[in-house]
């Protein structure tokens, strides 16, 4: 195990020419301290937990302090925002130390940047414990994601949409790279660039696709099925992003920059987690399609490494594309299975799928608790079955389904414990719901830890119910419905 003084650091990224990034160095915080260190994203990079208590980890974290090895530089990337393309974006409030055990340490909300466009380049508490505790929930549901380290906050006084305190996010990720990291090169006309960067993602990151006969296809053809997948996990948890902007998406298929994002509460497909997207261009029954839309931003700026015809290079990233609907409807049906408990693969499943769903709507039903409560559905009628039918406000909905449902596990015969047993192992007893996060950004504000940590430790585990911890998986409160979340989240 590594301490903060011995933790070894490269930055493969900023060896790159300087096109790619601007270096920098972080502005410190007002009186930064520690709220919560993550011992579980320690051990990634075999950082002893210890070192939480280590007095110059602050220092080190919030730019006081210099890190030997470390050569912090702020990505340059461009995006498509609400579908308009914006030329130029990149880090605004966010650069990357170094790496280290395979891992990129990035600060998020250490100040601005040349990217910052006249911000000050700083998190606030409320985003920075969203953040923090929803990459722990998504991995702990067992979905791609970036992870947290460790968050500061500070007295340094921010105005959002009201004044706010500052804080600080250690994000981790294998690479920070995204679609529009390929755009800006692509749009530039900077076609060296974009193959620099591409010959340097597959070195780092898909070496075994480096010897392909079209590496480059092959590449497009990974990160298609990649955010396939990530996009049926996504749906299949309820979890909705809110911003997917392709400056958003992660070139290696991981849940990337939490803002406005939420679970569903009741099963609600049109549910828009952020009051920012007016036209619901990101409500969560949008998100496969926006996937496939940014994939396609992504395969045009990929178009000059495919081949040197035009016509030639657009029927490639078509083919390429044309893979995504397959891979989202198999991954997607596979997970919805998984949640049902069925082992066999049947034509009627979409069916019996979409007749629950459409149940489930009709009927507001919780959408995490519903699941969780049919793990202990047997395929014979019980008392017990009012748990889940109690669900619903129409109860004969349920009784139809139901029956179609036992019909169902008695074709593959399916038997109870065993069920059971994998169905708890798929539909988490734990989400983060926004009053959640919202009564931990609350106490955080006071600057107490408490419900951060009790919620650090609840998501990270959040298929084993725990004692104590009851109204956690109930259903959340009449006033969690006035939370509003914008892009500031």
């Amino acid at each position: 195990m590594y301490t903060l003084d011995t933790l070894p650091f490269k930055n493969r990224f900023a060896q790159l020419p300087a096109h790619f990034y601007a270096r920098v160095a972080p502005t410190p915080l007002e009186n930064a301290r520690l709220l919560s260190f993550n011992a579980a994203a320690a051990q990634l990079i075999q950082l002893d937990p210890a070192e939480a208590q280590n007095p110059n980890l602050v220092a080190y974290f919030n730019g006081e302090r210099a890190w030997q090895g470390t050569q912090p530089v702020s990505m340059l990337y461009a995006g498509h925002q609400f579908g308009s393309y914006v030329p130029q974006l990149g880090d605004g409030r966010a650069m990357i130390l170094g790496e280290t055990q395979g891992w990129e340490l990035q600060l998020k909300g250490s100040g601005p940047t040349p990217f910052s466009r006249g911000s000050d380049g700083r998190a606030v508490i409320r985003s920075t414990v969203r953040e923090y505790l929803c990459s722990e929930a998504m991995h702990g549901l067992g979905i791609p994601t970036t992870r947290a380290l460790c968050m500061l906050i500070s007295d340094e006084e921010v105005y959002r949409e009201r004044i706010e305190q500052a804080a600080l996010l250690v994000r981790m990720a294998p690479s920070h790279l995204r679609f529009g990291s390929f755009e800006v090169f692509f749009h530039r006309r900077q076609y060296a660039q974009l193959t620099e960067l591409a010959d340097f993602l597959l070195a780092q990151h898909f070496p075994e696709l480096q010897h392909q006969p079209e590496p480059y296809l092959a590449l497009l053809e990974a990160v298609v099925k990649r955010t396939a997948r990530l996009m049926a996990q996504w749906q299949c948890v309820g979890f909705a992003h809110g911003v997917m902007n392709t400056d958003n998406m992660s070139i290696l298929g991981l849940t990337l920059d939490y803002g406005p994002y939420g679970f569903l509460d009741v099963y609600e497909p049109g549910f828009i987690s952020n009051h920012s997207d007016h036209e619901g261009r990101y409500a969560f029954d949008q998100q496969p399609s926006i996937g496939l839309w940014n994939l396609n931003a992504l395969a045009h700026a990929f178009l000059p490494l495919l081949a040197d015809d035009p016509d030639e290079a657009v029927e490639k990233a078509r083919s390429a594309l044309w893979q995504y609907q397959p891979e989202f409807d198999q991954a997607w049906l596979n997970g919805m299975r998984a949640k049902l408990g069925l082992q066999a693969e049947f034509a009627a499943d979409q069916a019996l799928i979409a007749e629950l769903l459409t149940n489930m709507q009709q009927n507001l039903v919780d959408y995490t608790i519903f699941f969780r409560r049919l793990a202990s559905l047997s395929r014979q009628p019980q008392n017990t079955d009012t748990k889940v039918r109690d669900l619903f406000l129409e109860r004969t909905a349920f009784e139809s389904w139901v029956e179609h449902y036992r019909q169902r596990l008695a074709q593959e015969d399916s038997l109870d414990a065993q069920r059971h047993t994998q169905m708890r192992q798929v539909n988490p007893a734990y989400i983060l719901r926004n009053y959640m996060a919202q009564q931990a950004i609350e106490q955080a504000e006071r600057g107490d830890a408490r419900e951060v940590e009790r919620l650090l430790k609840l998501l990270q585990q959040p298929f084993t119910e725990q004692v104590g911890m009851e109204r956690y998986a109930d259903h959340p409160p009449a006033w969690a419905d006035s939370i509003s979340l914008s892009c500031s989240s």
